[in-house]
């Protein structure tokens, strides 16, 4: 269904209604408890294992907020946009894990203080998280691959010309897979079925 991302996802809505907030972020805290990685999870996991096995570096930057990147296996893993199963105190910014309900009544384990706690997500208005990680991974990358990104929200949008300008063309090999980026989008099983091959043709081909 759709939403208000003025009133659910800024933090300008946060401070007007927390309450509405909580209740957005908690019944899909409690949705993803049940979901679970599909193909394309499992594949990025198996080509990271592969990719550092034969003595390569591995950032699987990503701008979903679930846990199922985890679940399929990925070690390297750079949540930009934050992670739905963790809160972050607005008073210290001590970020915890949470994979319950949140609310203004709860306190901060670290400094005591009551209504501070918010997901630990970020929102519209917000810098993304790892930057300096992710740039310094674009600027040394010798392979790069965007899938199921409309390419269309910054800053993530600017990677692939970031990974582009990093090296020579005919050093850089770029992969771009455009479908289906959620588990609950009807093209998922396309997605899965197209990252799961590209994963793995790079793998058997020695591309590394």
């Amino acid at each position: 269904s759709k939403f208000d991302w003025r009133q659910l996802a800024t933090p300008e809505g946060f401070a007007n209604d927390p309450v509405a907030v909580h209740g957005f972020y908690n019944a899909r805290r409690q949705g993803l408890v049940s979901a679970e990685p599909h193909a394309a999870h499992s594949a990025l996991a198996e080509l990271e294992a592969g990719w550092l096995a034969r003595g390569g570096d591995f950032l699987l930057v990503t701008q979903n907020i679930d846990d199922l990147h985890e679940r399929a296996g990925s070690r390297a893993l750079v949540h930009m946009h934050g992670e739905l199963f963790k809160a972050r105190c607005g008073a210290c910014d001590t970020v915890t894990m949470c994979r319950g309900d949140l609310s203004i009544r709860d306190a901060c384990a670290a400094c005591g203080r009551e209504g501070q706690m918010r997901p630990h997500v970020v929102w519209f208005g917000e810098i993304p998280l790892g930057m300096e990680e992710i740039f310094a991974a674009l600027e040394s990358a010798t392979h790069f691959a965007a899938i199921g990104t409309s390419g269309t929200v910054w800053p993530a949008a600017g990677f692939a010309e970031a990974a582009k300008a990093a090296l020579p063309l005919a050093a850089t090999t770029a992969w771009t897979i455009a479908t289906g980026a959620s588990n609950r989008s009807p093209h998922c099983c396309a997605a899965s079925r197209a990252v799961s091959a590209a994963m793995r043709n790079s793998l058997s081909s020695n591309v590394i």
